[in-house]
């Protein structure tokens, strides 16, 4: 095996820029900005945020995380993104086997990431992440020897058509939709990367957390009025990598 020490040095220290990417997309989403064409603006004074000050972790440092500007706090969230990014890169590095598994293994991990933060952020799993996440998916189960192409399709096909099975059926008998079709495309990610016989346990372990999570708002009193949205993907996200990474 051949020395993975520059290649993993790359990826840990993507991984801090990925968060903060994957954290300002997040960020933008409730206010319909692109990700791509629109700058980095303060939410405060709207100036213009210079590259020097988009360094990830240590612009933020440096800053005391406060824009140059007007002094206004720049949200924590997007520093932390930026360490968890990391983290997530230390994880595929640790894990992996070969160079392809750290590669496939953090671009696996970032994309639930981005995804959970997206879900959480504005009830949305952009196409472009669920995507990603489904080739990525493919990727992972053609370099496994024990898996192959056809398992990935077999598992993005059972994890897509079960879900899509609730959303109609839950559609039929309530009238109203009750599962987004982004956990439909989440799902086919999902199934693609751990397989088709990983999927239940994903399902148990994201319902377990919703319903955990819903029990410790209600206990709290923070249940908004009429309020019963859950953003069931991000909790789908995170049951993903835990599989995989007990797998």
């Amino acid at each position: 095996m051949p020395d993975t020490a520059p290649l993993a040095f790359f990826l840990i220290l993507s991984g801090a820029a990925i968060g903060s990417f994957l954290a300002a997309w997040a960020d933008r989403l409730p206010h319909g900005e692109s990700i791509v064409d629109a700058p980095s603006r303060c939410r405060d004074c709207g100036m213009q945020i210079a590259w020097r000050d988009l360094v990830p972790v240590v612009s933020w440092l440096a800053r005391s995380g406060r824009c140059r500007g007007c002094g206004a706090a720049i949200p924590r969230r997007l520093f932390y993104a930026e360490i968890i990014g990391m983290g997530l890169a230390i994880l595929a590095v640790w894990i992996a086997a070969t160079p392809t598994d750290m590669v496939l293994g953090a671009l696996w991990l970032w994309c639930l990431f981005g995804l959970v933060l997206c879900d959480l952020s504005d009830f949305r799993l952009p196409d472009a992440l669920t995507g990603l996440l489904v080739l990525t998916g493919g990727a992972m189960a053609w370099a496994d020897p024990a898996r192959g192409l056809d398992d990935a399709l077999i598992g993005a096909g059972i994890g897509a058509g079960a879900f899509l099975a609730i959303r109609l059926a839950y559609q039929l008998v309530r009238r109203r939709e009750g599962l987004g079709l982004g956990d439909v495309k989440l799902m086919a990610g999902i199934g693609a990367g751990l397989g088709w016989a990983a999927l239940p346990m994903v399902a148990l372990i994201a319902a377990l957390g919703a319903m955990a999570m819903a029990g410790l708002r209600a206990l709290r009193g923070n249940r908004a009025e009429g309020s019963t949205e859950i953003p069931f993907g991000a909790y789908l996200a995170g049951a993903a990598a835990l599989v995989w990474l007990w797998l």
